[in-house]
């Protein structure tokens, strides 16, 4: 049915075109508004171009580095012959200018290829630095030294700003000796000694990768475990890994400060401690991009922590002002923030939306072995916040791990007590980001125990250890 001639096209502006920005404008141009997008650094923002997509394409290339190292545990040598004649014992040797090189290109190529399915669809881009000027309009400062100004009038705005590496004044990052996470891709060769200050995610997953690509690490936590706030067993069996290749946990240590000496840093401790490396990176969280940017005077109302507040739908405290991704109070993924960019423009224009829910959300640590989650933890059962059971099957039980030479890792399903309902999920393996998927659709979608253990997994498969343990999870008397 063609629209009325007197019926204006809807008027969507989105303020930066990362994850969440990027599904926003591509999904507001499939529901037919004009959609005008603004980003100062290119489609897909700092985590295609500095964060998510190289820090994952620098992980992959680790990974194949232990798949090399570890070859000869199933039977493959790799060898070269002296001039004698006799083997010479190999060596894994990392060309890190090259890993970064590509890792990079990478990026700029997902990039590319987003800016490409925006035009396509019909999206206006503009290059610049854009600000919120009331309900209705960006401002966007474009041309040389931002000395031309582009407004665009809209009724509804999406803030997609992202967030920045958080700097410690008593750690200045230099770009050389003292990184953020997205200042590592200018090295030209492997650290000899990375100090990493910091024992979340993006230490975690840093501290790993850079482990197996060779270099020695250590990791400063100012916890008594790595992974905060994780499942409990996962963590512990990541800190095992660590050690066995040899990093060096520094547990509830905090470190006071970080300085540049000659061709090298020195951490120093709060209890007076130094530690001594080639490079240091700074993985101690980040700050969303808000300040200066408009949104306080257009009414819009922020955290102590300068995050935008949002409800379930991705809406701020303006009714035609949206905000998505890391920028908000909601849950700093990229998932996630595709997720809400989606889901305010349905709610904006009038589409059918389905609230979002932080317990639904799947997210992975891409560590080796990787660590996935869904739902309710063991934690929360633990704390009677939920009412619930838990099963863990270890991963070495699984036939294919045994393959595979996987000696790592756990399946672990919780389950609502009485009526067998999965209500999260942890998984501790290689590629649990993709071996949580099941789990993450039978707490979506409200299953049994008893209805996943009767889907067929292939024969032998590391996702048959999810059957194993909802089979298991049968005989515990819960439905």
């Amino acid at each position: 049915m063609a629209s009325s001639p007197f019926e204006r096209t809807q008027r969507v502006a989105v303020l930066g075109g990362g994850p969440g920005g990027y599904e926003a404008a591509l999904a507001a141009a499939q529901l037919g508004a004009e959609v005008t997008l603004v980003e100062r650094v290119g489609v897909g923002g700092s985590a295609v171009l500095t964060d998510v997509v190289p820090s994952k394409s620098l992980i992959a290339t680790a990974d194949a580095a232990v798949a090399i190292s570890e070859a000869s545990d199933l039977g493959v040598q790799f060898y070269a012959k002296g001039s004698d004649g006799k083997p010479l014992k190999p060596q894994v040797a990392i060309n890190l200018a090259a890993v970064n090189k590509r890792l990079l290109a990478l990026a700029r190529q997902q990039s590319d290829d987003m800016r490409a399915t925006l035009i396509e669809a019909g999206v206006r881009l503009i290059s610049g630095h854009g600000r919120v000027e009331g309900p209705n309009a960006v401002v966007v400062s474009t041309g040389p030294g931002g000395t031309d100004f582009d407004r665009i009038e809209a009724d509804t705005l999406v803030v997609s700003v992202g967030a920045s590496p958080r700097e410690l004044d008593s750690a200045k990052p230099d770009g050389e000796r003292i990184l953020t996470w997205t200042q590592l891709y200018d090295m030209k060769a492997l650290p000899e000694h990375l100090i990493v200050v910091g024992s979340g995610v993006t230490g975690a997953e840093f501290a790993s990768a850079y482990m197996n690509l060779g270099a020695k690490v250590t990791l400063i936590s100012s916890r008594d475990q790595v992974l905060p706030g994780e499942d409990e067993d996962a963590a512990h069996v990541l800190e095992k890994v660590f050690k066995r290749g040899g990093m060096q946990v520094l547990a509830k240590s905090r470190a006071d400060k970080v300085e540049r000496q000659g061709d090298g840093v020195v951490v120093t401790l709060s209890d007076g401690r130094t530690v001594e490396g080639s490079h240091c990176l700074m993985a101690v969280g980040s700050i969303p991009n808000t300040r200066g940017i408009g949104l306080e005077e257009a009414g819009v109302e922020l955290t102590e922590s300068g995050h935008v507040r949002v409800n379930k739908v991705a809406r701020t405290s303006v009714p035609n002002i949206y905000a998505v991704g890391d920028c908000t109070n909601f849950f700093p993924l990229a998932s996630v923030a595709s997720m809400q960019g989606r889901t305010a423009v349905f709610h904006a224009l009038g589409d059918i939306v389905i609230p979002l829910e932080q317990r639904k959300i799947t997210s992975n640590i891409f560590t080796a072995p990787e660590i996935a989650t869904v739902g309710w933890g063991e934690a929360d059962v633990e704390a009677g916040v939920a009412d619930g059971i838990v099963y863990k099957l270890p991963l070495s039980a699984n036939p294919r791990a045994k393959m595979m030479g996987i000696k790592d890792g756990f399946v672990k399903i919780v389950a609502r007590k009485g009526s067998g309902t999965v209500i999260g999920g942890v998984i501790v393996a290689p590629k649990a980001s993709e071996l949580i998927y099941p789990i993450a659709v039978a707490v979506e979608r409200r299953l049994t125990v008893d209805q996943v253990s009767r889907v067929f997994a292939a024969y032998p498969s590391l996702s048959g250890s999810i059957t194993d343990a909802t089979r298991a999870m049968h005989l515990f008397n819960i439905s």
